[in-house]
């Protein structure tokens, strides 16, 4: 069975990623698992928690429980929920716990409210966003999670026979009853060869699904996509990191990486 794994500091931005992926475990008769990371020394958080490693241990659980209990009576307690609460390193126990759990997708909240916990569980995201090989979903503050109709993929058409996940990309159609709009970022123009052939050849590996291609003509291409999803109702943002791409601007560029972290619209991150 399907399970997604939410990484949460218990911040409202955090909370708010765990309602949208319980409600997405809901419509994909999945599983959900949470879990939390504490580190020492103390880092800040938005919650409080206490200072030792007893107390944060025992303050961590109560703070668990208390999110369990409230996706539990959100999703009508239809779905299983297991929890885990780790010390150590946040990225290395989250890719033991992928590694154990093998998930659908994991879900982390992509801003919080205060500056100190963008900064902490911000850079965790885009870490994550950048290095975690399985399937990563970002959420905006305030997004909620409704039917997936309309999935964009950021792409620039180099290489697409190398640098696609078309099995990743496929069942994500799938399981939502989706159509793909791809979202050009490449600098070539939009009748270039180069683009056309790039084009083609994605309509062939995704045979059988519903494919619509858009040519992003704004100087600044991630600046362009955040607009086009947000205008044209994308539910969910694809994008591949690799060297140069969107994603590498977005994590070596600030004002592009806030694009992301503070977009409307969900981003996945989708390695192949």
């Amino acid at each position: 069975m399907k399970t997604i794994i939410v990484a949460t500091d218990f911040s409202s931005a955090a909370k708010n990623a765990a309602e949208y992926a319980a409600a997405m475990a809901l419509s994909l008769n999945a599983n959900l698992h949470l879990l939390h990371v504490y580190e020492i020394p103390v880092v800040y958080m938005e919650v409080p928690i206490a200072t030792t490693e007893a107390d944060m241990a025992e303050s961590s659980e109560e703070l668990m429980k208390e999110l369990k209990e409230g996706l539990m009576s959100k999703t009508g307690n239809k779905i299983k929920i297991d929890t885990g609460v780790k010390i150590g390193s946040f990225f290395s126990e989250l890719e033991a716990v992928c590694e154990s759990i093998e998930p659908y997708a994991v879900v982390m909240g992509s801003q919080g409210t205060t500056a100190a916990v963008r900064l902490l569980f911000g850079s965790h995201t885009v870490y994550a966003m950048k290095h975690l090989i399985l399937p990563l979903i970002t959420v905006p503050q305030g997004a909620k999670f409704s039917a997936i109709r309309k999935i964009g993929l950021a792409c620039d058409f180099d290489d697409v026979d190398s640098t696609i996940p078309v099995d990743e990309i496929k069942t994500l159609l799938w399981d939502f009853n989706a159509e793909l709009h791809v979202l050009n970022t490449g600098k070539h123009k939009q009748f270039n060869p180069e683009i056309i052939f790039g084009s083609a050849r994605l309509r062939g590996k995704l045979k059988g699904v519903i494919i619509h291609d858009h040519f992003i003509t704004n100087d600044d291409v991630d600046e362009g996509i955040m607009e086009f999803t947000e205008k044209n109702q994308i539910a969910l943002l694809l994008v591949i990191p690799k060297r140069h791409d969107l994603l590498d601007k977005i994590i070596h560029r600030s004002h592009t990486k806030n694009l992301v972290l503070h977009s409307h619209v969900p981003v996945m991150a989708l390695h192949y």
